[in-house]
């Protein structure tokens, strides 16, 4: 099968691989379409030691059925693999299994991803694509659950209704965008600002979030003024803005990982009680609850995607690097 493959820091190569195995219990796909993730980025750029080149990245995954169970079905995947066994996978809480891995991952045991033509998965991880849902943009569920889940988590720990709340989302990314289209579709939130430095990136974000109370410059972001804050990018110096900004009470939602370590501001949200809550992935609930809010179109048109060829995959992760492409998502698709 061809495949793009990392191959080092900042380099990906499309090339000629082996097909994936069946094994029992299993199902191989044939790809569909797959999404550049930020988890791929930060592997490409040298800073995640579960993933070490070469290897062939991308977890956001929709195809057909090849070999398994139910062959010619349209499926999409949840990438999150687990043991189904343990406490937390018992208690429907799969994404804290201490023994989860993810597509695209080769520690702490391999799992080659899904930016290539097969690749193979438990059968447990794959979901019926609904007939009103696009292949080409099912792999939109991955990330949509990531943020559904960290709202849905946020929603929890508010003394305030969410519809009465006043949000920040930091990153106008894929997480930050769903982020925002869920505070304002499905959860109907008072007052939203999305953030990001990037003003191409910011403006092309905007242009698919209702209009009413998202304002994106800083000049009106002040201290203690948010209710809720979602941190999509997960460096220093947005930690930093979510603490200045957060209202005593309110909650932080800590989604990024780019910049783990570093300086906050902890006698602020000693003083103040800011909960900082950390939010990893979804549980399955999460996943299919997904797939019905974008079968139902409750988050809107789709349209802020874009897609490439896979063969050229390589240059779509360059212009991310680069900050060149403004897209919020780009969706990688296999030669037919």
């Amino acid at each position: 099968m061809q495949a793009l493959v990392y191959t080092d820091t900042q380099k990906l190569i499309y090339r000629e691989e082996k097909n994936p195995k069946l094994l029992n219990g299993e199902s191989i796909i044939k790809v569909s379409a797959s999404g550049i993730c930020g988890s791929d980025m930060h592997a490409y750029h040298g800073h995640d030691n579960r993933r070490i080149p070469p290897l062939i990245l991308g977890h956001e995954v929709s195809g057909v059925i090849n070999k398994g169970k139910d062959v010619g079905k349209k499926v999409v995947l949840n990438p999150l693999i687990t043991c189904g066994t343990c406490n937390y996978c018992a208690n429907k809480k799969e994404h804290l299994c201490p023994k989860r891995i993810i597509l695209g991952m080769n520690r702490p045991i391999e799992r080659q991803g899904g930016f290539a033509e097969y690749v193979s998965i438990p059968n447990k991880n794959v979901y019926e694509l609904p007939k009103n849902l696009n292949m080409k943009e099912a792999p939109i569920a991955e990330p949509c659950a990531v943020a559904l889940h960290a709202v849905e988590l946020g929603e929890k720990e508010l003394s305030t209704k969410l519809k009465d709340s006043k949000a920040l989302v930091i990153g106008a990314g894929a997480i930050g965008l769903l982020c925002g289209l869920i505070l304002s579709k499905i959860k109907k939130c008072k007052e939203i600002v999305i953030v990001e430095p990037n003003n191409k990136r910011l403006q092309e974000s905007l242009k698919y979030l209702d209009a009413d109370g998202l304002k994106p410059s800083t000049k009106n972001i002040y201290s203690d003024h948010f209710d809720i804050v979602f941190d999509t990018v997960g460096l220093e110096i947005s930690r930093q803005q979510a603490i200045d900004v957060i209202k005593p009470g309110g909650s932080i939602i800590h989604i990024g990982l780019t910049q783990p370590a570093g300086t906050f501001n902890f006698r602020k949200m000693t003083l103040q009680e800011v909960t900082v809550i950390g939010t990893y992935c979804y549980t399955n609930k999460d996943f299919e609850q997904t797939i019905k809010i974008l079968a139902n179109k409750d988050i809107g048109p789709l349209d802020w995607i874009e897609f490439r060829d896979l063969r050229n995959g390589g240059d779509a992760f360059k212009q991310i690097h680069d900050g060149t492409c403004v897209a919020p998502k780009i969706i990688l698709l296999p030669q037919k």
